[in-house]
């Protein structure tokens, strides 16, 4: 199947043609035929599947025509006044898939002739607002900063045509749900809607009874399935080893771009920290990171000379490389669904990859969840010895008779001692009362000054 066989417009067509894009992917094949039709459509896919194209070029598509054939009186007076308003919401729960999608409009809508923009937090809103301000067709979000301007009075939602909720399970996962709840009350009921996530949990599809009409579902690959070219092992590891694992498993020269998880944002920081101690060069990513640093981050992770990149969950699904060799789960995941999306992150385009799992005791509960959701055992092999060089930057050193070397304190060199004159002093001074002690005060002592008192007083007399 071509993409003409999907009844693309001629720009749209000439727009994929520029950028290399001649087949369609089995979610794009399902559901640009329905959503060209304007049906709601939910889809289940996998990162990395191609979603954005999915709903990206249809939504190009049926904007292009309602502008051309103005159906309403407000319509009609905009198109005569050249005024343009919010007519697609795309909602995405963090700033790197929101980016992302904006910079798919761009590629697909070479030739649209439509307007667009990308608003998200982290960074200050006057740029933002003054896009907004100049008129856009498709706006591009995230939840919160969306909100923040529409009560500032700079989003207005009333005339939204296609709203698309793009990896919604995630945003449920970063606790979005009021958010949704609040976006979605503030634009029109009679909308077309798309909703496309990774997993189809309870809660997305409670969510999709109550905000999509009748819609078609489409599922381009199973639920929770496994990336096919994704080798994948796991490593029984206590957390205390883990940094010394991974800096062996690091210095395999065969690697070309890994990609390590952690589970909490402190975590990433201290590993990428540490992998810097040991000589690896390593950059961390996460949400409390400032949008230049993020960006800047993403930059070096794509130029020739790749630093080791720490992420948390929040920001693996905005990275988008093709050539990911390596994943390493530092952590195991909560979620068992979230480990999918981990390792999908290599093995794209095509290319092979390997994951690899650090698993400690504390974690195999975790490890058994994802093996009944996946249905496949994950291999289990030893861990990797720390080479000479690794262990001679972690072992004590030893003493000539091949004993462990003293701590510091047991050496008497962790606090500062006191020193030796004033312990001889000390020894040396008599206690209170003490027949050397009244001898050696000298002059200025109390026998001094009552023999003086005795010769004032017979001086007196006298």
């Amino acid at each position: 199947m071509t993409f003409e066989s999907l009844s693309l417009s001629k720009s749209l067509l000439r727009s994929l043609a520029s950028a290399g894009y001649h087949q369609p992917t089995p979610i794009q094949q399902q559901t640009i035929p329905h959503a060209l039709k304007g049906h709601d459509v939910v889809g289940c896919a996998q990162t990395g599947t191609g979603k954005t194209a999915a709903f990206a070029l249809p939504t190009l598509q049926r904007l292009m025509e309602s502008a051309n054939r103005p159906t309403t009186g407000a319509a009609k007076r905009r198109q005569r006044s050249g005024r343009r308003v919010i007519r697609s919401l795309i909602l995405s729960p963090t700033r790197e898939l929101a980016a992302q999608i904006g910079e798919s409009l761009v590629t697909y809508g070479t030739f649209s002739g439509l307007k667009y923009t990308v608003i998200f937090g982290g960074v200050k809103q006057h740029s933002q607002v003054k896009a907004l301000q100049q008129g856009v067709d498709i706006l591009v979000a995230t939840p919160g900063r969306l909100l923040d301007l529409v009560n500032q009075g700079f989003v207005h939602l009333e005339n939204v045509e296609i709203l698309i909720l793009d990896e919604a399970d995630q945003m449920l996962d970063m606790g979005f749900i009021n958010d949704l709840h609040k976006i979605v009350a503030e634009v029109p009921d009679d909308r077309q809607t798309l909703m496309f996530s990774a997993t189809m949990p309870s809660e997305i599809r409670s969510l999709a009874r109550q905000w999509l009409r009748r819609p078609t579902e489409v599922q381009a690959t199973p639920e929770a399935s496994m990336p096919e070219l994704v080798s994948q092992l796991v490593y029984y590891v206590e957390r205390k080893n883990k940094q010394k694992v991974v800096t062996q498993l690091l210095m395999n020269p065969e690697r070309n771009k890994t990609l390590i998880f952690s589970r909490t944002r402190r975590g990433a920081d201290k590993i990428a920290r540490r992998l810097t101690r040991d000589g690896i060069y390593a950059l961390s990513i996460h949400g409390d990171k400032t949008q230049a640093t993020r960006r800047s981050v993403m930059q070096k992770f794509g130029s020739k000379r790749p630093p080791v990149l720490v992420a948390t969950d929040l920001a693996s699904r905005g990275l988008d490389f093709s050539d990911i060799s390596h994943v390493i789960n530092y952590d195991l995941p909560n979620a068992p669904e979230v480990y999918v999306h981990r390792i999908g992150r290599t093995a794209r385009a095509g290319a092979s990859g390997k994951a690899i799992t650090l698993c400690s005791s504390d974690e195999r509960p975790q490890l058994r969840l994802i093996e009944k959701l996946t249905g496949q055992r994950v291999p289990v092999e030893k861990a990797p010895m720390a080479s000479h060089e690794l262990r001679t930057m972690t072992k004590k050193p030893e003493t000539a008779e091949g004993e462990a070397a003293p701590s510091p304190k047991q050496a008497g060199q962790g606090k500062k001692s006191r020193s030796p004159k004033w312990r001889a002093r000390r020894k040396s001074k008599p206690s209170r009362g003490s027949t050397a002690n009244a001898s050696s005060r000298g002059k200025g002592g109390k026998g001094s000054r009552k023999k003086k008192k005795e010769g004032k007083q017979v001086a007196v007399n006298g």
